[in-house]
């Protein structure tokens, strides 16, 4: 480059303004942030009580920067600064910063801190709010510590605080992701009994804990008290009830269930996902036949398969040895259009060779290049491993070299071309070796190790 134009560029740059984030707002910011790091060095005991006199701009970035500085070498006082903080009314945490107190002040791992928390307060007088008691409840969910949140709720009434719906829920979410059904049943009849009554939220997290637990009869009840107190039922909770019985093998239940929510309508009806379930586990009991009645009823209620819809089914019906229903079913939704034909005949070549029929899904395979219409980077992988697997390296690169003509770009797994490398290296087809490393160099595939 000419001297000249060097300087020309040189001179653009500099006479261009960067207005986003300036050297003075980082410094401006260190500041804010050191002063509340002094503040709190130096006011160890109950520094909530002056900390508002600073009168520093609060924001995430001056929080996260005296959470670090913090972290390591005194935590409390760190945990201590960031409940302060989410307590003043010019500022409020998201649910980022949580998780980056969390992470950072490793609450996971020593959950003691924030009942210590609780009892400095206690000892040093400090005046404690609802808020706070939220701020920290939040803290437990976040850090996924049920006991510790427990502890907290139970707390509350010594620092005459009194818990809402909302942290009821919080606590019984917990214990229902930890599988502790008992202590959630309790904590919602305890809410019951503070006139704080259950609303969606804790049905929700109480059937899918009921479901999670097997426990399909008390789930069933829970849905019925849910209607009758009030709490009208919607697609969430229908589809967490109809998701517990198919995965329990409760199908009779579950299709009484999925028609009265056809019948229903509304917010109630049924989606794609409710359907497939069912599709899913009817196929999984080798009653293909069943689940393809259900493909029909979902067309008569203008719910349309997808992907996963088609691919399941026809899955299904390949292994109990339907293959002229899943042909028949594959021509059907491609041409409705609903799905692409070319993922239609995919999944049927996966199918099949599931099955092991080789030879029907290679005719398959071929049959959808030679009609330009695109498989899936699953079918292809597999196709390829089958014939690899069989010996037929010379016939996988050339089906391979098809795709590629075809201008079908695929997600092959990495791992197939090195197995067809290493098949053709060993049958010593020197030409198509070169190929398909010159191939695989561009696409930056490394060759993986082969255990033969």
């Amino acid at each position: 480059m000419a001297i000249s134009s060097l300087n020309r560029l040189i001179s653009s740059i500099s006479s261009q303004k960067y207005p986003a984030f300036s050297l003075t707002k980082v410094i401006k910011l260190s500041s804010i942030s050191e002063k509340y790091c002094d503040h709190l060095l130096n006011h160890t005991q109950n520094p909530e009580k002056t900390l508002i006199k600073i009168g520093a701009e609060l924001n995430a970035s001056c929080v996260s920067e005296v959470l670090r500085r913090f972290s390591t070498s005194k935590p409390q006082l760190g945990l201590r600064f960031f409940i302060w903080a989410g307590v003043q009314s010019n500022y409020r945490h998201s649910q980022f910063m949580y998780s980056f107190a969390c992470n950072l002040l490793k609450i996971g791992r020593n959950p003691s801190r924030i009942r210590d928390v609780v009892e400095d307060f206690k000892v040093e007088g400090c005046v404690i709010n609802v808020k706070l008691f939220k701020i920290l409840l939040n803290l437990c969910k976040e850090a996924r510590v049920c006991d510790d949140a427990l502890w907290v709720l139970r707390k509350m009434e010594e620092f005459n605080c009194r818990p809402d719906s909302t942290m009821y829920n919080g606590v019984i979410g917990l214990f229902c992701e930890k599988g502790d059904y008992e202590m959630a049943v309790g904590l919602m009849r305890e809410m019951e009994g503070r006139n704080l009554f259950p609303d969606m939220i804790t049905y929700m997290s109480m059937l899918k804990c009921f479901c999670n637990a097997g426990q399909l009869e008390d789930a069933c009840l829970l849905f019925k008290a849910m209607k009758s107190r009030g709490c009208a039922a919607n697609l969430v909770a229908y589809s967490a009830l109809l998701d517990g019985l198919c995965r329990s093998g409760h199908m009779d239940k579950a299709l009484e269930l999925l028609e009265e929510m056809e019948n229903k309508g509304g917010d109630c009806a049924p989606n794609v996902i409710s359907y497939t379930s069912v599709i899913q586990n009817l196929c999984e009991k080798g009653k293909s036949m069943e689940a393809l009645s259900i493909l029909e009823r979902m067309g008569s209620f203008k719910c349309s398969p997808n992907r996963i819809t088609v691919s399941v089914l026809v899955k299904g019906l390949c292994a109990d040895g339907h293959i002229d229903e899943a042909c028949k079913l594959v021509v059907r939704v491609g041409d409705e259009g609903h799905v692409p034909s070319g993922e239609c005949y995919s999944c049927l070549v996966i199918g099949l060779l599931n099955i092991k029929r080789s030879e029907d899904a290679e005719k398959r395979f071929r049959w959808m290049l030679d009609n330009s219409l695109r498989p899936n980077g699953l079918a292809c992988s597999i196709m390829l491993k089958d014939l690899c697997a069989k010996g037929r390296f010379i016939d996988a690169f050339h089906l391979f070299e098809d795709v590629e003509k075809k201008g079908f770009v695929l997600t092959i797994d990495s791992y197939i071309y090195s197995i067809l490398l290493v098949g053709l290296r060993r049958q010593m087809n020197v030409a198509e070796v070169e190929k398909l490393s010159c191939l695989m160099a561009e696409k930056g595939i490394p060759v993986k190790t082969l255990l033969t």
